[in-house]
């Protein structure tokens, strides 16, 4: 028996969802899977389970770099929902799936000392999320939003980030806080269009976020937003889309929010070293594989 968790991309709500604002998060149709074989595990699955299964991260992957897709807590999700399969759960039960994400929110943030669990959400439950600490609830992206995905051919360490953003509202709270109020009312935002189903105010959103991050990333003197990303954004944003980094940013992936994005901006995209994903939403969630 397999058991498979998807990886994820947050689109709105960085940073800022660590401090209860709402997150708007997808899961995608690459996967960590959990079998009981010989073969490699992770930190965060050997502290949950004894014996820990062995894990397969490398969908989550290009060419051995970290897509930044969530696969640390796609892999535990895996793994706990393999044991649950094993004892006759049925993974699709939300009672299942509330003490799989539970469980793995709990140990995740204890090996990654902290952070809100929006990956864990995305992996356990599948789909488009609003996510909040404590509260995940089913969306829908706004109708014609979609979400195409490049990999910046970097990999990004979050830990580094968020310590330097830490460092911040330590060396100066007013600055940090003026960054993060700004960045909590474009996830509100964000939040009103996707239940609204406004396409144009969701983009706006995600184009705001962007903007945020940069600044943010100046005040921290941490790389949130490359360069790169900077300049496809103004592209992006003359198609009526959006494009930023999802998540913690710093590199990984970017997210190119509206309608497909044109040949042109492919080209340009990839004359950065960005590389084209193939990547959808999924819905199922933590689920047995075959």
């Amino acid at each position: 028996m397999k058991a498979a968790a998807p990886g994820k991309l947050v689109i709105t709500g960085a940073y800022v969802v660590l401090e209860g604002a709402p997150a708007i998060v997808c899961a995608v149709d690459r996967y960590a899977h959990a079998e009981d074989r010989e073969g490699p595990t992770t930190r965060e699955v050997s502290a949950a389970l004894d014996p820990a299964p062995a894990i397969d991260t490398s969908a989550l992957e290009d060419a051995g770099q970290k897509l930044g897709l969530g696969s640390s807590a796609a892999a535990l999700v895996a793994a706990l929902g393999l044991r649950h399969a094993q004892a006759g759960d049925d993974l699709s039960s939300e009672s299942v799936r509330k003490k799989i994400f539970e469980r793995a929110r709990e140990v995740h943030a204890l090996i990654q000392n902290g952070g809100s669990g929006v990956d864990v959400a995305a992996a356990t439950y599948g789909g488009v999320l609003h996510y909040t600490i404590g509260s995940v609830e089913a969306v829908k992206l706004p109708k014609d939003v979609a979400i195409t995905a490049f990999f910046s051919g970097t990999s990004a360490r979050t830990s580094v980030l968020r310590e330097r953003v830490d460092a911040l509202k330590a060396r100066d709270p007013n600055e940090h806080g003026a960054r993060m109020t700004l960045l909590r009312e474009i996830a509100k935002g964000a939040l009103r269009a996707v239940r609204s189903n406004d396409a144009v105010a969701f983009v706006a959103a995600v184009a705001s976020t962007g903007e945020g991050l940069t600044a943010l990333g100046v005040a921290a003197d941490a790389p949130i937003v490359p360069p790169a990303f900077v300049d496809l954004g103004a592209r992006a944003k003359s198609e009526g889309a959006a494009f930023i980094p999802s998540g913690a940013g710093g590199g990984d992936v970017g997210v190119f929010v509206g309608p497909a994005p044109s040949t042109a901006f492919i080209a340009a995209a990839q004359n950065l070293g960005m590389k084209l994903l193939s990547l959808a939403v999924e819905k199922r969630g933590v689920h047995v594989s075959t």
